[in-house]
Parts: structure tokens; C-alpha cells; sequence
């Protein structure tokens, strides 16, 4: 079989060496990929958001399967036009990519059917928020509508940071048409979980839980990134816990979507909070995170790619998706100054892998056969064990070994996870 897979970053890394597990997968297309795919798969230069070029390129190349993995080619309708040109593809449609593609539409719809999310406001207008904001309680949470690169969320201390967060978004536009709208949310507290799951439409398969560390700085401090490194499983996430989320919040949204004519099919990740009055969710996404999908597919015992092709067909049965026994960690090597102004272009050194080792790279190109950094977040160091607190360890004893200058990381991923199981 030969696979398209839409994408360039460590997430998409982490599909492609699972997709090539499977016997009959014979080539690997990335579009854009990078650096580091390039050792697995064919890597062209086809951008993500480039929904014209990805069409020609599959009318040019025989594509038997095609993985649509980032979040703006799924509201783009990227899944839509491939299938409408024979290619079955694994990502939902247009219409069901809205969850993510639209903060407004997903918060309605968990209005409309009960499912627990944090009290809200909308607004498409910067004076009327400013004006609510004025009355509001304190911490408060201000989002823009549509996608921001994972950044379009500000925790407001109080009405200055507030208002600020609102003419920025609205009136200054950083995030662009994203920010035409925005919602106003209570602050929810405790422990976070991120929740991936396969659905074909009509059954929903959780993944192994995890627990992203979003800041950029230990102790959870500094500017939000696109994710500093995971863990998997999250303790938090108890097996109760599993139970009262599948019953109030994961079927409840899969039949949501089928009601509003949305059927979603794909992964659908949700992002959660586990509060004193139970789960609520604060966000949804409509793929595979990043970067959880860095230790939740080096877990996966079954093959992924019968999955997604089940996902697709609509056969989808929770016997399907098996995973192993043990724990996953991530450490993110990123560019000293992510996610603000960073340099890049240096050189990397990788050391020779040992078993439960992986290194999923992001942000990296070929230069002359050299592997340079090239973006934010460079590459992500994961390692599996038996136990949380070994795959911690041997994940930083790998990250340990690969360099390049203005390397940066977290020295805390897996401490809150950690503690939680009185392991710290």
C-alpha cells in the first residue's frame, strides 16, 4: 500500500513509524514532512494548508490511503475533497472539524445537549466584552474563536490583563480572522487530562489517557506553547474517572455531532479537567495531539493502520485498540526562545536508539545530508518502560544525548504525574 500522510511535525513523525508497522505498507508520502521524516517516508514540499497542491499530488501519485493529521487541512475540508476523488482517507469532514475549527460552535453544542463544560460568554464585539469584563470573577479565561497554533487561550488575572487579552485578539488581530469572536469562560480548576479516541461515528474507543505540560518553563511558568512534553497514562485519570467521562462527555458528543448532521469520524481528542464537581470539557480537538501522540502511539499494541481504515469503513469495535501495559514519556528539545523569537539553522546530533526509544522530530531539515533545527519545537526524546518514573528517566537520559545549539528544555515533565502516585 502506498499512504499519504498530511503534515510535518512530530506528531505526524509518530503516525508515519506506526503506519509502518504494518507489513503492507510499502511507501510513506509527507507532505510537507520534514528533515527527520524524510528518513521514513517521501517528503515533498506540498504546505498542509495547501489543499490545491495536496489534490494534484494525489492525482499525480497512486495513494491507496491518505492520514490528514493537522487541524487546519481538516477544516480546510482536505478529507472532503480527497474522498471525493476515491481516496479513502482517515479525518473527519469539514463539517465535523468545526469542534476545533470553531471554540463558539463546540461551546453550543456542549450548551445544547448537557455535556459539562466551564460556564461562558460570546461576544463579536471588543466593547461589549470589555464592558462584561468589568463585572466578571478573576481568573478568567479569554479564547479566540478559531484556530491559533494551540495559542489562542489567555488566562486573564484580572481586568487589565483582560482587556488587554480582548483588544489583542479583536482589535489587533494577532490571531488573524480567528479572532473575529471570542469567548469568556470561567477559570475551572485541577488536574488536566488529554483524552485521544478513535471513532468511526457510532462507537468511540478511548486511547491511553495523558498529561500535556503546555508552559514553557518548569513549575509551569512562562508563555503557553504548543506542548513541552507528555507523559502517558495520566494518573488522574482513574478508572472511575474513565467510566463517568464516557457516559457524560464521550458518547454524549459523538451523538451530539450525529444529531447536528456532523458525524465525526476520526480521532477526537478531549481535553479535560478534572474539577471538584467532576469532569468537565475545556477544549476539543479534531486529530491526533501534539505532543500526545508521541507516547500514546509507542503504547499502541494494535496496528494503527487497521484501525484508521476501520475508523473509516465504519467497523470500528473497541476489541480493535489494545495497548500495552507500562508508561510513555515525552521531552520536548526546542529552540532557546520558543515561542517567542528563536534562531535556528544549527546542527543536530543524534545518538544510535536502544529498545523503548524514540525520537519523533519536528522542527528540522536536510541540508547537504545535515539534520538542522528549523522550527520551535525541534524534536521530542520518548521513552516506554514498565513504570512511569523509569520512562521518565530514560526519556531525559535520551535527550540528554542529542544536541544542538540554543537547545532547550523542561527539566519537570512527569513531576505533577509523578507526585500523584507518591513517586516524586
Amino acid at each position: 500500500m502506498k499512504i499519504l500522510v498530511v503534515g510535518g511535525g512530530g506528531r505526524e513523525h509518530a503516525i508515519i513509524k506506526s503506519l509502518k508497522k504494518n507489513a503492507s505498507v510499502e511507501t510513506v508520502y509527507a507532505l510537507p514532512g520534514n528533515g527527520g521524516i524524510a528518513a521514513d517516508a517521501e517528503c515533498f514540499p506540498v504546505k498542509a494548508t495547501d489543499i490545491e497542491g495536496i489534490l494534484r499530488f494525489a492525482a499525480e501519485h497512486p495513494v491507496d490511503f491518505a492520514v490528514v493529521a493537522p487541524d487546519d487541512p481538516l477544516v480546510l475540508g482536505c478529507v472532503n475533497k480527497l474522498e471525493a476523488m476515491g481516496i479513502p482517507c482517515f479525518g473527519p469532514h469539514a463539517e465535523a472539524a468545526v469542534i476545533e475549527g470553531s471554540k463558539v460552535f463546540s461551546k453550543q453544542l456542549m450548551k445544547k445537549y448537557g455535556i459539562p463544560t466551564a460556564d461562558s460568554e460570546t461576544f463579536d464585539d471588543a466593547e461589549a466584552a470589555v464592558a462584561y469584563l468589568k463585572t466578571a470573577e478573576y481568573p478568567a479565561v479569554i479564547k479566540a474563536d478559531g484556530l491559533a497554533l494551540g495559542k489562542g487561550v489567555i488566562i486573564a488575572q484580572d481586568f487589565a490583563e483582560a482587556e488587554r487579552a480582548v483588544r489583542e485578539i479583536m482589535c489587533d488581530k494577532v490571531f488573524g480572522s480567528s479572532g473575529n469572536r471570542i469567548l469568556v469562560e470561567e477559570f475551572l480548576t485541577g488536574p488536566e487530562v488529554s483524552v485521544l479516541s478513535f471513532t468511526d461515528g457510532k462507537t468511540i474507543v478511548p486511547m491511553v489517557s495523558s498529561m500535556d505540560h503546555k508552559r514553557a518553563m518548569d513549575g509551569d511558568k512562562g508563555l503557553n506553547t504548543g506542548g513541552m512534553g507528555t507523559v502517558a497514562p495520566n494518573p488522574y485519570y482513574t478508572d472511575a474517572v474513565a467510566r463517568e467521562c464516557m457516559e457524560r462527555i464521550f458518547r454524549p458528543t459523538v451523538s451530539a455531532m450525529n444529531a447536528e448532521g456532523r458525524p465525526f469520524k476520526g480521532c477526537l481528542y478531549f481535553g479535560l479537567m478534572l474539577t471538584p464537581k467532576g469532569p468537565k470539557v475545556i477544549e476539543y480537538n479534531c486529530r491526533f495531539g501534539d505532543p500526545e501522540t508521541q507516547v500514546v502511539l509507542p503504547l499502541l499494541e494494535s496496528d494503527l493502520l487497521t484501525i484508521m481504515q476501520a475508523v473509516h469503513d465504519g467497523t470500528l469495535s473497541p476489541d480493535m485498540v489494545r495497548f500495552k501495559k507500562g508508561a510513555a514519556c515525552c521531552v520536548v528539545l526546542a529552540s532557546e526562545g520558543y515561542p517567542q523569537k528563536y534562531e535556528t539553522g544549527y546542527p543536530i546530533t543524534m545518538p544510535a536508539l536502544s529498545s523503548g526509544e524514540e525520537i519523533f522530530v519536528a522542527g528540522a531539515k536536510r541540508e547537504d545530508g545535515v539534520l538542522k533545527t528549523s522550527g520551535g519545537r525541534v524534536l521530542g526524546a520518548v521513552a516506554t518502560a514498565k513504570t512511569l518514573k523509569e520512562a521518565v528517566r530514560g526519556a531525559y537520559s535520551l535527550a540528554g544525548k542529542i544536541s544542538f545549539a540554543n537547545a532547550y528544555m523542561r527539566t519537570d515533565i512527569g513531576k505533577r504525574a509523578l507526585a500523584c502516585l507518591g513517586e516524586d
